[in-house]
């Protein structure tokens, strides 16, 4: 596997934050002109991403009808392989979204290829080499619609919501697999009959699945959660409570801290809200306002990574629809100043985003070709890992300590002392051997150090780090038990 190659910020007695350089837009789509290419009209998420494997989903009519076509990067977004056609039929094929677990794909959509619109699920165990048939994974009367997926491990989770008359009586269901997509359960109904739920939004860490979903009704964000895998679920709690309406959310996690962004009609036009709980979801913090302007904003989408936590939307406030983002280092507490992404006369719209440790991922519809086409940005160091410089004083030897805690789920801290000044690197392998991921990788000073190793993206297992510091040379096994 290819070496990761992170730049890390040194924590002493402050804290320095730095935004990384922003690759060029990168065009992942050329279509006829004529055509039209887009991601996901809600906001499931249409990028996923794992170790230096992107992958990327979007609905195109190239065929003279809407289908689903999947790319992939095994090299951080340096290269991109072939398009793939998922779908291959007459009727619409929409809504797509895209998880990852390890080398497992997993792509949802929906289709009337069925009849009435049901939900597809197309996998791969490969890492997108090769794909099985697509299956049907609902059997409801009505139209299932808008889907979205969420990967940890061997279980696969799919919510989406459904209709017999539109606009009336929408419902959000769920569905789950425990063994990466081989069988599913039934359906689950998640929201109450007199709800009008559309747009759901999942994202899961080890046993603890989350889901948000948008209350048309209330014109409210509802938030839902599972602590045993999807197998029975709590109550719903209302995240929002404004007159003007919240809708649009976006769901993330990282260890305990749940992220939620999404739109609301507030002081005269729609603006990005965000709002997180630190306690995995028993307990939410008040709303917190991220953009500020005449002009609305729209479709967020959120990730996070660590204490990194990553938000894009589109935003009207130059004349046409652009892509803006925003960055938190710790956890949602503070927010950095926004930071544009696209400049140009069309419009970039529909927006999504993966983080994978340091790295950020972006693609959005651009209509700057004249016609319709996905657009992929990344940003490698978006997100800042922190290194504490726990002790200045010289150690007496080399040492590698055991991380702590250690079962962990999801975050471990691992803990070192270097005796003298010294190009270090400290890089984290799985059971085969496989180099997934480099925490450290620069020259330090001598002295006592400490670093946060976050799994969230890595499966149950065990795992070896190894620190090389001159002519030292330590490796230890963690354990991971999600």
């Amino acid at each position: 596997m290819k070496a990761i190659s992170i730049t890390i910020i040194l924590l002493t007695s402050g804290c320095l934050n730095l935004f990384a350089q922003w690759e060029p837009d990168f065009r992942l789509t050329n279509d006829t002109a004529g055509s039209s290419t887009y991601s996901s009209l809600g906001n499931a998420k249409t990028i996923a991403v794992n170790g230096n494997v992107i992958h990327v989903v979007w609905v195109d009519d190239r065929d003279g009808n809407n289908e689903i076509y999947y790319k992939c990067s095994t090299d951080w977004g340096q290269s991109w392989g072939p398009e793939i056609r998922q779908t291959n039929n007459s009727s619409n094929s929409v809504s797509p979204s895209v998880a990852v677990s390890g080398s497992l794909v997993n792509i949802v959509w929906n289709d009337s290829n069925g009849g009435a619109n049901t939900i597809f699920y197309k996998r791969s165990t490969d890492g997108g080499e090769s794909w099985e048939d697509a299956i049907i994974l609902t059997n409801l009367a009505g139209y299932s619609t808008h889907p979205t997926v969420a990967a940890s491990g061997a279980g696969v989770y799919v919510a989406w919501y459904n209709y017999l008359i539109p606009w009336k009586n929408n419902l959000i269901y769920y569905k789950r697999s425990t063994d990466s997509g081989e069988s599913w359960s039934s359906e689950t109904l998640l929201s109450a009959f007199n709800e009008w739920s559309i747009l759901p939004s999942l994202a899961v860490s080890g046993s603890a699945v989350h889901i948000v979903w948008q209350d048309v009704n209330i014109r409210s964000i509802i938030y839902k959660r599972s602590t045993n895998g999807g197998e029975t679920w709590g109550m719903s709690t209302q995240l929002t409570d404004y007159a003007g309406g919240s809708m649009r959310p976006s769901i993330s996690v990282s260890g305990s801290f749940i992220h939620v962004a999404g739109e609301s009609f507030r002081d005269g036009n729609f603006e990005i809200y965000y709002k997180r709980s630190t306690d995995g979801g028993s307990n939410w913090g008040a709303d917190t306002l991220l953009t500020y302007n005449i002009h609305e904003q729209f479709c967020p989408s959120i990730s996070s990574s660590g204490a990194a936590v990553h938000i894009v939307w589109q935003d009207n406030r130059d004349d046409n629809y652009e892509i803006y983002y925003k960055r938190s280092v710790d956890n949602g507490t503070k927010w950095e100043d926004e930071m544009r992404l696209t400049n140009n006369s069309a419009s970039s719209y529909n927006p999504s985003i993966a983080v994978f440790g340091t790295a950020v991922n972006v693609i959005w519809s651009d209509t700057r070709d004249t016609n319709d086409e996905i657009y992929y940005k990344s940003n490698p160091t978006g997100s800042i890992i922190g290194i504490n410089n726990i002790s200045s004083e010289i150690p007496d030897s080399y040492s590698l300590s055991q991380n702590y805690p250690n079962p962990f789920n999801p975050n471990t801290i691992i803990k070192y002392s270097l005796l003298a000044d010294s190009y270090t690197t400290l890089k984290v392998y799985n059971i085969l051997g496989n180099e997934i991921t480099t925490l450290i990788n620069q020259n330090q000073n001598a002295g006592i150090y400490s670093v946060e190793f976050d799994g969230s993206n890595y499966v149950s297992g065990i795992y070896f780090y190894k620190l090389e510091s001159g002519n030292f040379t330590g490796v230890k096994k963690m354990i991971m038990v999600k």
